[in-house]
């Protein structure tokens, strides 16, 4: 082999070995972990946002160029009710119950019955109607089983005597509480179908209640909460509390009507 030859030979040699080598250093870098890539993106979002905050205040803050002096406008707040303040340990005045009629309405009323006043919740006395010849008191009752309604009649003297009689003994031991002998009546029976304790009092308007014929029949306890306190409001009587302090106030209230001489006095 000539000397050429063997010159090109070597040349070949060491070209293999060089890209052998450029080969190897190209693979160890890719094999070695590349840092993650850059986000422009976001850094560009967050200056935008920075920016887009600061303008924002600027705007909100600052006075327009034509007005300097102009301050930024208020927000107006509700106005508050103004509300009643007590000094403390003082207490607020109560409003005084009245016995007159509302607003609009008269203080006499067409009389409802014979036994009936012109006054609201006022009946006459005893003496009255007995010097008139009026002896019977009457009233209507509906059945509670068969519908039926009647007039139902009593005796003025009799069952005014048997009330009055049992108010006298028992009004200091009921502890102005009504009894259950009130509070529960017990009901007339039914003319009609002959059934106990099933015939109630027909309640119509407050101003034409028939009071007088509810004190001799005991069934004042058939009236509501309401009607007892229309009572005590026109005949000046206290109306606040339970409804068997009301009905025990109806009774003696009813009771010193027909008797203004009888004791059914509160107190004494």
């Amino acid at each position: 082999m000539s000397s050429r030859t063997r010159k090109l030979s070597v040349r070949d040699d060491d070209l293999l070995d060089q890209s052998s080598s450029e080969e190897a250093r190209t693979t160890q870098q890719e094999q070695q972990p590349q840092p993650p890539p850059v986000n422009n993106d976001q850094d560009q979002d967050e200056d935008y946002l920075r920016k887009t905050e600061l303008t924002m205040y600027f705007l909100v803050q600052e006075p327009t160029k034509e007005n300097p002096d102009q301050e930024p406008p208020r927000q107006e707040q509700p106005q508050q009710k103004a509300q009643a303040v007590t000094a403390p340990g003082q207490r607020r005045a109560r409003k005084k119950p009245t016995n007159l009629p509302g607003h609009g309405k008269s203080a006499t009323v067409e009389p409802p019955f014979p036994w009936a006043t012109d006054r609201r919740a006022q009946v006459h006395s005893m003496k009255y109607l007995l010097d008139k010849g009026i002896k019977t008191i009457s009233g209507d009752g509906e059945c509670k089983r068969c519908q039926k309604v009647f007039q139902i009649e009593y005796n003025l003297e009799e069952k005014f005597s048997e009330i009055a009689e049992y108010v006298a003994k028992n009004k200091f031991d009921l502890c102005d509480r009504a009894p259950k002998v009130w509070t529960n009546p017990v009901l007339p029976k039914c003319n009609f179908c002959n059934q106990d304790n099933c015939v109630k009092p027909v309640i119509n308007k407050k101003k034409s209640i028939n009071w007088l014929f509810l004190l001799l029949g005991q069934m004042l306890g058939c009236c509501t909460l309401g009607q007892l306190k229309y009572f005590c409001k026109h005949t000046g009587n206290h109306r606040t509390g339970a409804k068997d302090r009301v009905l025990f106030l109806t009774y003696l209230g009813l009771c010193k009507q027909v008797n203004p001489d009888g004791p059914f006095d509160l107190r004494e």
